[in-house]
């Protein structure tokens, strides 16, 4: 018997015991990511409430009708959830879009220069303050902090199978498109980042997402 067999035998046991404990891991993952999303969405909130109540006033000033708006979104495969915002449009948005919208826009109704949107709400979409309503989506399980954008549920309904692969994790409050040009970007373009998520994301990558949204937030770059 080699004298190395000591030493072996110790390094097959040291690999036995990391494996055991990287399966530990494994299986708590969703566990400890819902512990991140809730703590983190927490601590946000209380930072940002301060601006949230200025946003509220500012929004109530210059329109009547409620500072929240809430829309049906797509979630995890596919399950609808209310995803709340802070109203940055006009009081008949909805009924406006119809009539703003062409053949082309359907899958992702965007305008650079939308006139349904108010003077206030021109300011905290720039800045993304009307996005931040969403953390309580976040603690309610609905989304994560990380991980596609939700889509609203009448667009979803004409996505291809492969766009539909958004929907294979939970909506995120930030994403990989959201740092990398946001509306500036093609539909096709986001699908392609979310899918690039999905498939090959690390939890180094994640953390890396979450901070560079504070720049990408700041510069308001393809925000609209």
């Amino acid at each position: 018997m080699s004298v190395d067999t000591p030493r072996s035998v110790h390094i097959a046991r040291c690999r036995s015991l990391l494996r055991s404990v990287r399966l530990w891991f494994l299986g708590l993952g969703p566990t400890l990511r819902r512990g991140i999303d809730i703590a983190i969405a927490s601590t946000v909130l209380v930072l940002v409430s301060p601006i949230l109540t200025i946003a509220a006033i500012a929004i109530r000033l210059e329109s009547k009708g409620s500072v929240l708006f809430s829309q049906l979104r797509s979630g995890l495969y596919g399950k609808p959830f209310r995803m709340w915002k802070m109203r940055s449009m006009c009081l008949d948005a909805e009924a406006q879009k119809r009539r703003l919208m062409t053949a082309g826009s359907a899958m992702r109704f965007k305008m650079r220069k939308d006139p349904r949107i108010t003077r206030v709400g021109a300011v905290i979409r720039k800045l993304s303050i009307d996005e931040l309503p969403q953390l309580f989506n976040v603690l309610r399980g609905d989304m994560t902090l990380i991980g596609p954008r939700p889509a609203p549920v009448s667009e979803c309904a004409l996505y291809t199978p492969r766009a539909l692969r958004r929907m294979e994790v939970l909506p995120g409050l930030t994403c990989l498109w959201q740092i990398r040009g946001r509306s500036d970007l093609s539909f096709e373009e986001q699908v392609d980042l979310d899918i690039e998520y999905i498939d090959r994301a690390t939890a180094i990558q994640e953390a890396q997402i979450l901070v560079q949204t504070i720049p990408a937030v700041i510069t308001g770059r393809g925000a609209y």
